[in-house]
């Protein structure tokens, strides 16, 4: 990071409002974060909250239109101009994506791209900017990361670098979308440790996020957001004690941690699809896990714990067959059929191709499984997934409400196992116990085993017949 802020400056929009042909998506919004301040936007999956940081930032799809004003500092433009923030972006305004790898450039290291970033846009002397990235990626527990490309981290490694990256170039105004998704307790909170950080340096500061948690730490302000308006707004420590609107209750309400747990779900007839001896993986010289050993039977839900970059993901691609472990045996049922082990991603862009629409990927689907596009329907609808999404490309969506397509498509299929890598990482609370609920019942109803990854102990305590904990072998 930048030891302080050359300038500061403060964001304000006025009438801000996004829409598409006979569609209002973003209603008439006003905010202002004085500088050096923080405001927190809490709200459900689709409900516009990274629709309104794009036309701030002068990004939006070029069949959208934009009215109202934004200012940041002194640059006040007309919303519809978004070439006059562009020209922003880096040194007055920037952006980190909800989606990390996208930030990132995967053919270049992840410490090279901090450090070029420190250079180009801030200035730094080369010799002055390699220790600078190495040192901010050491404060976040990541200094092992510095030398490796952006496929060979975890997601939540990845968000930590794209951030340093971004906060690199001294900004004085930042947005920034879900920063603590995928993050187990200890990363969560160096996150924010980083944030307050860079708030007392100067920062302006815009904070997307389901996390309410991290509303909460970083008081400042907070406005929750509903169906492309703001219905509630204020101090943050007033709103979160004692919200007024009946969907801010509910949200609160819908936290992990005040959900009923589920009534356990049992194994179907005993029948073991996947029987795990003593399972090891390493890569290069970083140890992941050893001596793993377990079953997985029909109609179990199983939670992956364990601290970021502990190999969650890399264990689940283990018992899916896509990766082989160093030591050890993965032997699966005999006589499933090929679509009978199925992944939800952690980053649903990564499981849609970005240039066709979500009709025409479930279409293809359905078309090659022989499957009911009925059925898609009932999912789509049990998901609150309006029929008008599935005309826009992947990007065009909100990364929750892509996640619960991925989820849609996936459960189409009636896999006997679903290993699902933080599924629910983007969806708000709310949108987050159906989601999950959903899947619970599918394994039921259909004796799917559920190997689910989170890094929360409330949805692990709540959901999980067991509990399956990785940590960094010795």
């Amino acid at each position: 990071m930048t030891d302080t802020l050359s300038n500061s400056a403060h964001l304000a929009v006025h009438g801000l409002a996004v829409g598409a042909v006979g569609q209002a998506l973003v209603q008439a919004i006003d905010l202002h974060i004085p500088a050096g301040g923080v405001l927190t936007l809490l709200g459900e999956s689709g409900s516009g909250k990274s629709l309104l940081a794009q036309a701030i930032m002068g990004n939006l799809p070029a069949n959208l239109t934009c009215s109202g004003t934004v200012e940041v500092g002194a640059h006040r433009s007309n919303a519809a101009d978004l070439k006059a923030r562009r020209a922003l972006w880096g040194r007055q305004l920037a952006l980190l994506p909800q989606e990390p790898w996208l930030a990132l450039d995967p053919t270049m290291r992840v410490a090279r791209q901090i450090a070029e970033v420190h250079e180009l846009v801030a200035g730094m002397a080369p010799e002055v900017a390699a220790p600078t990235a190495q040192a901010g990626l050491d404060g976040l527990g990541m200094g092992g990361a510095g030398n490796k490309y952006p496929f060979q981290i975890s997601g939540g490694m990845a968000q930590r670098a794209a951030f340093l990256a971004t906060h690199a170039a001294g900004a004085p105004v930042m947005i920034i979308d879900e920063p603590t998704k995928g993050l187990d307790a200890d990363r969560r909170a160096d996150v924010l440790a980083v944030l307050r950080a860079a708030i007392a340096d100067g920062l302006t500061l815009l904070t997307i996020t389901h996390d309410v948690w991290l509303a909460r730490q970083l008081g400042g302000q907070v406005a929750v957001m509903l169906g492309g308006a703001i219905v509630e707004q204020g101090d943050a420590a007033t709103v979160l004690a004692a919200p007024g609107h009946a969907y801010t209750r509910r949200l609160l309400a819908a936290e992990p941690a005040a959900w009923p747990r589920l009534a356990p779900v049992k194994a179907i007839d005993g029948q073991v699809l996947v029987e795990i001896e003593s399972v090891a993986k390493r890569f290069g010289a970083q140890h992941l896990f050893a001596g793993v050993t377990a079953q997985i039977r029909r109609g179990e839900f199983i939670a992956v714990t364990g601290p970021s970059g502990s190999g969650k993901t890399t264990f689940g691609n283990i018992v899916l067959g896509l990766l082989r472990p160093d030591s050890g045996t993965v032997t699966r049922g005999a006589g499933l059929a090929r679509t009978a082990f199925q992944k939800i991603y952690q980053d649903p862009a990564a499981a849609f191709a970005p240039a066709v629409t979500l009709r025409q990927s479930l279409q293809d689907v359905i078309a090659l499984h022989n499957l009911s596009w009925a059925e898609l329907d009932t999912l789509l609808a049990r998901l609150r997934l309006r029929p008008a999404l599935l005309d826009r490309l992947p990007s065009q969506v909100s990364g929750g409400e892509l996640q619960r397509f991925a989820l849609a498509r996936v459960l189409l299929l009636r896999p006997a196992l679903i290993f699902a890598d933080e599924p629910t990482s983007r969806l708000d609370p709310v949108t987050q116990q159906e989601t999950l609920a959903l899947l619970a019942e599918h394994a039921q109803e259909f004796g799917c085993a559920v190997l689910l990854v989170t890094h929360d102990a409330g949805i692990s305590a709540r959901m999980a017949t067991r509990v399956i904990g990785l940590s960094h072998s010795p």
